[in-house]
């Protein structure tokens, strides 16, 4: 794929794409847990994932023994309400291994055993003995600012996402959905890349804003499925 207006970040690289930025902020969040249990930031808010978790439902595709990946997964918030509403074949996977020390803590807390924490790089070439491999198919797999904090690492930012966007392919089995939401790109800038390998299915509608006379989103939720 060549690189295009449509293709290029209009944003600049930051240490929220670096790995070292991520584990300082999981031991600062492990120490919060630990010391009041504060289970730390959600991403983008409680009401985006209420409004992904309410599509689902709505949706009837992808039913709770089905296999579900959360990609970047953090403190692991978004699976813990999906298995509060029933969903049983839960995995959560991230780069940083205090995310997952937090997101195993929180479960243990709230006596959730159904969800499976791994350590895993989403944009590796192979696997080392650190990182898990991800070798199995799921019916639904889950980004909630993933996509966002790979477009922030600095360097060759389209080789990164490339290499996402290749994982996010063969872990999405035939049948099954992705569910991407994102703030720091716009819908068309995420059609252009993700329509690559995937067709829109559905687009979930978020809070708009009004300015200048143009209409926009501060935070965009799109459902892709794997092209025929």
């Amino acid at each position: 794929m060549s690189a295009s207006s449509d293709t290029k970040r209009d944003f600049v690289s930051s240490e929220l794409g670096t790995k070292e930025y991520w584990d300082q902020a999981y031991d600062r969040e492990i120490k919060s847990f630990n010391d009041v249990g504060d289970v730390g930031e959600i991403w983008f808010g409680e009401d985006s994932q209420e409004r992904v978790l309410d599509w689902l439902e709505d949706y009837g595709g992808v039913v709770t023994e089905d296999p579900v990946i959360d990609l970047g997964c953090g403190n692991g918030v978004m699976l813990l309400e999906m298995a509060k509403r029933g969903y049983s074949n839960l995995t959560g996977v991230d780069y940083s291994e205090g995310a997952i020390q937090l997101a195993r803590s929180i479960a243990d807390k709230e006596e959730v055993a159904c969800i499976d924490y791994q350590v895993a790089d989403l944009i590796a070439d192979d696997c080392t003995r650190k990182y898990t491999c991800l070798t199995r198919q799921y019916k639904l797999v889950i980004d909630k600012g993933t996509y966002d904090a790979i477009s922030l690492i600095p360097g060759d930012d389209i080789k990164t996402r490339q290499a996402y966007l290749k994982t996010v392919r063969q872990i999405l089995s035939s049948d099954g959905v992705f569910v991407i939401t994102s703030c720091n790109w716009t819908k068309e800038q995420l059609l252009h890349f993700w329509e690559i390998d995937f067709k829109l299915f559905k687009t979930i509608p978020t809070p708009s804003f009004q300015f200048g006379g143009k209409k926009g989103s501060t935070v965009t939720s799109l459902v892709f499925t794997h092209k025929s």
